[in-house]
């Protein structure tokens, strides 16, 4: 029985795997400027082995455009996705999310703070921006739990959620008062805010690649001690579980992905929320499946929410910060009166 288990799992990360690079094909494809499938992968392959590129081959669109951004919204949306599930399972919270809760919001602030007054270290060019973002998201996080706390010692998930909100409205303020002094700088903070990533780098990839290899290990390697937190946190003390150790190490590694995406894509809100409700409906609670499912179908849905904001109006290119709060502000509705009815019927 354990190997016809195990066998599903191995099949099941194999289709995640194949919808992935499915996904990642068709958005280095489609765009502003449709390229056949053949000269993509022409060229592609020429450049990995140095081989010369047939002539009509856009190789400089393909390589130092779609190429770096499709990896990079695909490593956003697997770290984003990852941290929903994590943070989802940490809280007992199914509308748990960076953007909910106003770790979003916190790290955007920070961020947006070292773009208006130049912080800066010198010969990284991005790495001010990412630690402030890092910082700020963790600060941002630590505050509303504890606020929470003081005001109801249960944690339930509207008090979590209602000064998630109340603390996202304050960041968002201060943001607006930044704004109104930044100057010439106004254009590109207005456009970071609504999250972007056409102007990703392989050197984003590279930030987004080893955040997400050091931080989603340490997530994925918490499954078990997630699952014991499903039926409350005295019974992970029984069981065996440091839950303060484990709530921080959580909460740091969400909190340090979060603010590493939002540093270099802006705000990309409900990525969280969305894909790891819906995979929580196809592959059960279990984190150790739910957490390697949320990390594909985080890359892959974000993707798909990438090529529609760069096709549905094309040559215009909406930011994919909107189409994700779109698409999520329906489903933290449904979530909510699905879950609000549910309790009702429950009393």
């Amino acid at each position: 029985m354990e190997k016809r288990y195990e066998g599903f799992r191995y099949r099941e990360y194999i289709l995640f795997l194949l919808g992935t690079l499915g996904a990642a094909l068709l958005c280095v494809c489609l765009g502003s400027v449709s390229i056949p499938l053949r000269d993509a992968l022409t060229a592609v392959w020429n450049t990995i082995w140095g081989l010369p590129i047939p002539a009509g081959v856009s190789r400089s669109v393909i390589m130092f455009v779609r190429l770096p951004r499709v990896i990079c919204v695909a490593l956003s949306g697997a770290a984003l996705s990852l941290c929903g599930a994590s943070m989802q399972g940490l809280l007992r919270n199914p509308l748990a999310d960076g953007s909910t809760l106003g770790v979003s919001s916190g790290a955007s602030l920070g961020a947006i703070l070292a773009i208006a007054f130049g912080i800066t270290i010198p010969g990284i060019p991005f790495a001010g921006t990412m630690i402030m973002a890092i910082l700020f998201a963790f600060v941002s996080l630590v505050f509303i739990l504890s606020l929470a706390y003081r005001l109801d010692h249960s944690l339930a998930t509207n008090t979590i959620i209602l000064i998630g909100v109340i603390f996202t409205m304050f960041a968002h303020s201060i943001i607006s008062l930044i704004i109104a002094f930044a100057g010439e700088k106004v254009k590109s903070i207005m456009f970071w805010t609504m999250g972007s990533l056409a102007s990703s780098s392989y050197e984003n990839a590279l930030a987004l690649l080893v955040a997400l290899a050091l931080c989603g290990a340490v997530l994925l390697g918490s499954a078990r001690e997630l699952n014991a937190f499903a039926v409350g946190e005295d019974n992970a003390r029984h069981v065996g579980v440091d839950v303060k150790r484990v709530k921080l190490r959580v909460l740091i590694c969400a909190s340090a992905l979060i603010g590493v995406c939002v540093s270099i894509g802006g705000t990309i809100g409900f990525v969280g929320l969305v894909t790891p409700h819906i995979v929580r409906m196809v592959v059960g609670p279990n984190h150790k499946r739910l957490l390697p499912a949320s990390l594909f179908s985080g890359a892959i849905f974000l993707m798909l929410a990438d090529l529609i904001g760069r096709v549905i109006l094309r040559p215009l290119e909406l930011p994919i910060g909107v189409i994700t709060s779109l698409i999520g502000s329906m489903v933290f509705v449904y979530i909510f009166y699905t879950s609000r009815k549910s309790l009702g019927k429950a009393r």
